[in-house]
């Protein structure tokens, strides 16, 4: 809305590229809601956001993966000015081994990273329809692209999430709202969430590079976006190889 700071909604804001993406919007001068589950880190992040130059910062402690009248609370965080932007970050990796082991522990995987996540983005959408303006912007991951041995069932929510991110997309554009949604696709992120990985070499990223990303997104480009963009290229080719040969590589 003209004259004021845009205002932007951040699901999971304790995750490291949600952070670096809050710190690109506080030097904007934006105010942000950031919404995650642990307060007291929320409030050092609200504390150096302010500091970074946001022109508000609330900390909102919710638990995420279990969604409570999504849209009452979404509304609620956007206030009567609305949302220039829904960013939903959050997300668990999981142990694939154990998943395929204990039904319990894929159920938790799959509905922490698709049955809540696909509720928020339902929600989003609406209240994005209803403004007739904004952008969702939902961070997926190439293990969507094609199923592997060592992270399938995280692979499958998030397959799933981009589907779901794709469709809205297309709702969106086709009623003419105003409205977008992009999923952002990264590889392999220098996280705490992949600190029981091997990491080093190019095809890492850190959290920085997909923080310009994520906020390049929501300004416009998708409905897909790779992170960094090489990714589209490697997946493609990675699709293509026939299952005979991929079935031979412990990917």
């Amino acid at each position: 809305m003209s004259g004021q700071p845009r205002r932007i909604v951040i699901l999971g804001a304790t995750s490291a590229m949600a952070e670096a993406t809050a710190r690109l919007y506080a030097a904007e001068g934006a105010a942000l809601v950031l919404v995650g589950r642990r307060l007291d880190r929320l409030e050092e992040i609200r504390a150096d956001l302010l500091a970074r130059g946001a022109s508000a910062a609330e900390a909102v402690a919710a638990d995420l993966a279990r969604p409570d009248a999504a849209a009452d609370q979404l509304a609620a965080w956007a206030g009567p000015q609305g949302a220039d932007a829904v960013l939903l970050f959050y997300g668990v990796l999981g142990d694939q081994a154990q998943a395929e082991r204990d039904p319990a522990i894929a159920r938790e995987i799959l509905s922490v990273n698709f049955t809540s996540a696909a509720e928020w983005c339902l929600a989003a959408a609406n209240l994005l329809e209803a403004q007739r303006r904004g952008a969702l912007v939902v961070i997926g991951s190439v293990a969507g692209d094609r199923g592997r041995q060592s992270n399938y069932v995280y692979g499958a929510a998030k397959a799933g999430l981009g589907v779901l991110v794709q469709g809205i997309a297309h709702r969106l554009a086709l009623r003419n709202t105003g409205a977008r949604a992009v999923l952002v696709k990264p590889g392999f992120v220098d996280t705490p969430m992949t600190d029981g990985l091997p990491k080093g070499g190019p095809l890492w990223a850190k959290p920085e590079a997909i923080a310009r990303i994520v906020r390049a997104s929501a300004q416009g480009g998708g409905p897909v976006v790779y992170a960094p963009w090489f990714w589209r290229f490697i997946m493609l080719i990675i699709r293509l190889v026939p299952a005979p040969l991929f079935h031979k590589r412990p990917l």
